[in-house]
Order: C-alpha cells, then sequence, then structure tokens
C-alpha cells in the first residue's frame, strides 16, 4: 500500500495518464460500466480523457501556456468535451 501512496504523490498528471497500470485499471473500468450500463461513469471517464487529451494535444502540460495557439486549441477542445457532457446529461433523454 505505501508503494502506491508513493507513486500517486510522486507522479505528475500527464506521467499518471500514461502509466500501463493506469490504462489498464480504466479500460476495466469501462468496460464494467458498458457491461452495467452506468451512464454517468462513461461520462465522468470521457470528460477526463477527453480534457487530458485537450491538454496534451495543446501542450498546455508542457508549460508552454501563453496567449497563443495553444491556448485557443485548449479553450475550444474543453468547450468541446463540455458541450458533449452537456448534451448527455441534461439534453438527451433516456
Amino acid at each position: 500500500m505505501k508503494e502506491i501512496v508513493d507513486f500517486l504523490t510522486s507522479a505528475n498528471i500527464m506521467d499518471l495518464a500514461t502509466d500501463p497500470r493506469v490504462l489498464f485499471l480504466t479500460l476495466v473500468v469501462v468496460v464494467a460500466a458498458v457491461i452495467m450500463r452506468w451512464k454517468f461513469v462513461l461520462l465522468l471517464l470521457f470528460g477526463v480523457g477527453g480534457i487530458l487529451a485537450v491538454v496534451r494535444y495543446s501542450r498546455l502540460g508542457a508549460g508552454e501556456a501563453a496567449l497563443d495557439r495553444h491556448l485557443v486549441v485548449f479553450a475550444g477542445g474543453a468547450f468541446l468535451v463540455v458541450a458533449v457532457l452537456i448534451y448527455f446529461l441534461f439534453v438527451k433523454g433516456d
């Protein structure tokens, strides 16, 4: 247990998102959520994965935060992820 806590406290978000153990655990949760039809778990995983993908693509995770194209890509991508979440949570009925 101590090793898990040390790993989580020493890792940053982008390293944690590409760790094979975390990806495997995420895959197991996705499969369980699809089988059990857990809509909120799937949307949560989509939101977290979408924001991580936008951060990685816009290079804001690398410390290149400036008012240029990277910030516009981040804002646009985050807006798209939020729009999809709002649609599935509030607009589309079951």
